[in-house]
């Protein structure tokens, strides 16, 4: 997509801010002069009658005087300068100043046309004129070059506009692991296509559709990939940019930014983060720094209701907070059609992986199977990444391509993050380490309901892990029976049991470990319904499902006590049952913590040869 301007526009466009200050500071000055200025260059001069410019000559306190045709200006000994404001008709007055020595000179000049305009208009106003131009020029930048004009009268939307080529544009084929997506847009860029099918049955387009969905799925990808196959213009604008310390201002900018989307029809109009200015409004707050953004939100709500969706004007937002949204919002006139943008399965996985890998060099041997499986619950821009770590790493290490290996490093970059080669443990961290993750291991694989073990590793890493243990399902998992649940808890603890069975100690080592069960037994209890205390009642409330998904209780303090207890207890359970596998199987915990401290880092096959190797001797086995 190619961003279009028109050179000669926008310069006419940047004049007319500067005219509109020029023309302010004009009548600012007009009214200085008219009623303020008079008043100042009276004052510079004292008015005195007659008698008293007599008195002051016979006591000898004038230097200087000007005699005109109507006034006399004169000087004091302080250097006061004063006039007459009545002129008798005393002919001997040159006589008398000449008696007492004052000095004939000029006191005051009148000024000239030119001099008059320089003096008193000019040269005054010369830095408020100078101030006014920069601080129209810093309006201007952050106003889409509206400067003051924009700020007086309202602003420009600041929308980028693209326009479509076979060459730059992006199609659905340029996005992957989200066919349901691209199956729900398909329908609009018919319609843009050819709108006339639709107006002779009497179906009308949806005036927007919202893509919803975690950061890093392609909503954005998603409404350009829209615009490259209806080949439209499209606009692209953040719901940030709407937002102002000047009130009015985001409305003024939805008013421009459907003005030219009404001038470009058909087209495509995309609001990043709607968010920002989309919230629910807040009742009884009518003064507050909400004004700004309520303002906002009214002007798109009703230019919304106003233009006409047959011109082929369509209105995509995306948002990963849909709770947040007014309802006004959300009602069908507006945006009629929520369209989820989820984290993709397996098969959108290994699909997002080869798109990405079309450009880079690869081995054979890849197998973007593998990392897929590896990556449950990663996003689009995730795997993205992994394409582009595995890519690095195989220049790094002097490779011609990207191997398997390389892909694998990377998994592991973006999830645990980069090997921290400085790092040196003692010989005991090691130890305590290898039989940490050999216990998570051993309990996962000595369940019925754990998915296979794919890596242990004891080298620390960037994250501030000291190694992980990494399972691979099979497939993606859509349900969790109470039984999966409660292995998973159990190979949580499994490390924490490792170390108690073998040095009789616990560490620090265990505090993801820990976290990471209590959560998982806490929403057993008050979001699953998997306790026979609590039934089927909800006691907890999740608030922003796509942004980790923070949870809060919605119970008494009792029953928050009382779930409180069945956690402990249920985690205690889960803990003991992995004390007592490792217990049975110590012999196992020990070989294969061995072999992991002097390899470091060890593979799922390697892990399970040792699980399934039988003693050589009975004397072995029971020693």
């Amino acid at each position: 997509m190619k961003q279009s301007s028109d050179p000669n526009q926008d310069k006419r466009r940047q004049r007319r801010p500067f005219l509109v200050s020029y023309a302010i500071v004009i009548l600012i000055m007009l009214l200085l002069n008219t009623f303020l200025f008079p008043s100042l260059l009276k004052s510079r001069i004292q008015e005195v009658d007659y008698g008293t410019f007599i008195n002051m000559l016979e006591q000898g306190k004038l230097t200087t005087v000007q005699l005109e045709d109507e006034q006399i200006y004169f000087i004091d000994n302080e250097e006061k300068a004063y006039q007459t404001n009545v002129i008798p008709q005393d002919y001997a007055i040159v006589q008398r100043l000449d008696d007492a020595g004052v000095n004939f000179g000029r006191v005051y000049r009148k000024q000239g046309v030119l001099e008059y305009l320089l003096v008193n208009w000019i040269l005054p106003f010369l830095p408020l004129i100078l101030l006014a131009t920069w601080f129209s020029r810093r309006i201007s930048r952050q106003m889409g070059g509206g400067g003051m004009n924009a700020m007086m009268f309202g602003g420009k939307s600041g929308a980028k506009e693209y326009v479509v080529d076979d060459k730059t544009g992006i199609r659905f084929r340029d996005v992957a692991g989200q066919d349901e997506a691209k199956e729900s847009l398909k329908e609009i860029v018919e319609f843009l296509h050819d709108p006339k099918k639709y107006e002779e049955i009497g179906a009308k387009m949806p005036k927007g559709a919202l893509l919803v969905g975690p950061p890093g799925t392609g909503k954005t990808l998603l409404a350009r990939a829209v615009a490259g196959e209806a080949e439209v213009p499209f606009f692209s604008i953040a719901g940030s940019e709407f937002v102002e310390m000047f009130v009015g201002m985001g409305a003024s900018k939805v008013r421009d930014l459907f003005r030219q989307a009404g001038e470009k029809a058909p087209c495509i109009v995309f609001i990043d983060e709607i968010d920002t200015i989309g919230k629910k409004r807040d009742s009884g707050q009518g003064i507050g720094g909400n004004d700004e953004r309520e303002q906002t939100l009214n002007q798109l709500l009703t230019e919304m209701d106003g233009f006409d969706a047959t011109k082929g004007v369509v209105i995509l937002a995306a948002t990963n907070r849909p709770e947040t949204l007014d309802p006004a919002l959300l009602r069908p006139g507006r945006f009629d059609r929520r369209i989820p943008v989820e984290l993709p399965d397996l098969k959108g996985r290994e699909a997002i992986l080869r798109l990405h890998a079309r450009k880079v060099r690869l081995d054979s041997e890849c197998d973007f199977n593998v990392v897929a499986r590896m990556t449950p619950g990663a996003s689009g821009a995730e795997l993205a990444n992994i394409i582009n770590e595995a890519a690095l790493g195989a220049v790094r290490h002097g490779r011609q391509a990207v191997t398997q290996p390389d892909l694998q490093e990377a998994v592991d970059t973006i999830l645990a993050g980069a090997q921290k080669k400085n790092a040196i443990l003692s010989e005991k961290e090691k130890c305590i380490v290898a039989y940490h993750e050999v216990g998570h291991a051993l309990v996962a694989a000595l369940q019925t309901h754990s998915a296979p073990v794919q890596k242990i590793t004891i080298v620390p890493r960037t994250s501030g892990a000291l190694g992980f243990t990494m399972q691979v399902e099979e497939g993606d998992r859509a349900l969790l029976s109470r039984d999966e649940l409660l292995d998973k808890i159990a190979t949580f603890t499994g490390g924490r049991a490792a170390e108690e069975l073998v040095f009789g100690s616990v560490t620090t080592g265990a505090s993801n470990d820990i976290e990471q069960a209590t959560k998982l037994a806490r929403a057993m209890i008050t979001r699953y319904g998997m306790s026979e205390d609590f039934d089927m009642v909800a006691l907890e409330t999740v608030k922003g499902a796509y942004l980790g998904g923070d949870a809060s209780l919605a119970c008494s303090e009792t029953t928050a006590a009382a779930v409180d207890a069945r956690v402990v207890e249920l985690v205690k359970t889960q803990h003991a049952k992995a004390y007592a596998l490792l217990e049975e199987n110590r012999r196992k915990l020990d070989e294969i913590s061995q072999y992991l401290y002097e390899k470091e880092t060890i593979s799922g096959q390697e892990f399970m040869d040792i699980m399934n190797r039988k003693p050589e001797t009975d004397g072995e086995e029971n020693r």
